[in-house]
């Protein structure tokens, strides 16, 4: 089955909690209309902001069917934004420490055991179909606007920084064929899977440890003075991500999962080999060369990456461990039980 034209609804997502209604209830008003404040007490990684968080960010890629594209850039949303990105950095800043060195951070991505594998190792070893679409929902929502946010730093490089990245931008986007765009194999991966390949279809079943990954990507991508942190986490997911798949495409095959599904992965584990030592010695190399004062960004960048990434994992496993879904019960996923089954859109 073919995600070529996927029914693209982009509903805005149901809210959980104060913070997120006021966002989602003022959208569905006219441009301009009283922001809500935010809640003393709303916890930045707790899944009302980030929810909040991720609908702001939304109206910069495909924004929501029947919400106005005025809203991007009204001035009380981006003030309201602001105040939940600032929550969102501080408590990222914290949690990373200041002990940041670059080369100990980009040696460490290179050094992960086999017994610290996680979630694509759990699956390797003893995933069942139900898990692994959950974790193909969980992605789903990042995977939708793969290499976008990365696409904010272009005007903010020079020089092999610049040519450097726009290479492994140029992959990503399927080296100018719309059918191997990153996002349209995801799409046919979830479709291979008996999933819906909407657009977002899936954003009201993901946790607050999910949203928070990818609106790491869009704040970093958004703000020029982040630029480093972006380029620290792009080398952090391309240097870790071809091991990662490795170990998914063993997992789906072990599973006997539809090609659909094994194609996205494998196609992972040739191109970010190659793209780890372009993000390590052209675009982390010469931006060092012409910036050095960059240095902690980025290497904050990777930290961050691995702290939420890390989050992720044990949210999931800790339920998976506990044979209980990882998902977020509602419309969008009834029970654990309807993803059981083989791997196939039969």
């Amino acid at each position: 089955m073919s995600a070529e034209k996927p029914d693209r609804r982009r509903a805005l997502p149901k809210p959980c909690g104060e913070l997120s209604a006021g966002v989602i209830e003022a959208l569905g008003s006219s441009v301009g209309s009283s922001m809500p404040r935010m809640p003393r007490d709303t916890a930045p990684d707790g899944r009302d902001l980030q929810l909040a968080l991720h609908t702001c960010y939304a109206l910069h890629y495909e924004g929501f069917d029947g919400v106005d594209v005025g809203w991007e850039w009204d001035p009380g949303l981006l003030g309201l934004r602001a105040s939940m990105e600032r929550q969102f950095l501080e408590m990222l800043r914290t949690d990373a420490g200041r002990d940041l060195d670059l080369d100990a951070e980009l040696d460490a991505l290179l050094t992960i055991r086999d017994d610290d594998a996680g979630v694509a190792g759990f699956l390797l070893e003893e995933g069942q179909p139900w898990q692994v679409r959950e974790y193909f929902v969980h992605r789903s929502v990042l995977h939708h606007q793969e290499a976008d946010p990365y696409a904010w730093l272009i005007p903010r490089l020079r020089g092999r920084a610049k040519a450097a990245l726009v290479a492994v931008e140029f992959d990503e986007f399927g080296g100018g064929h719309a059918d191997r765009i990153h996002q349209r194999l995801y799409a046919d991966l979830l479709a291979g899977a008996g999933l819906d390949p909407s657009y977002l279809f899936y954003l009201d079943a993901v946790p607050a440890e999910m949203l928070a990954i990818v609106n790491m990507m869009s704040l970093f991508g958004l703000h020029r003075g982040l630029r480093g942190a972006g380029i620290g986490h792009f080398a952090a997911v391309e240097i870790t991500s071809s091991p990662a798949s490795r170990r998914l495409v063993r997992a789906l095959e072990r599973l006997h999962a539809d090609p659909s599904c094994t194609r996205f992965y494998r196609e992972h584990v040739e191109a970010d080999a190659v793209h780890e030592q372009l993000m390590r010695r052209e675009v982390i190399g010469d931006l060092l060369a012409t910036e050095p004062e960059l240095r902690a960004s980025i290497a904050f960048g990777i930290r961050a990456t691995g702290l939420l990434e890390d989050r992720f994992s044990e949210h999931v496993l800790a339920r998976w461990r506990d044979n209980r879904t990882s998902l977020l019960i509602g419309d969008r996923v009834r029970a654990r039980d309807e993803f059981d089954g083989p791997l196939t859109n039969e």
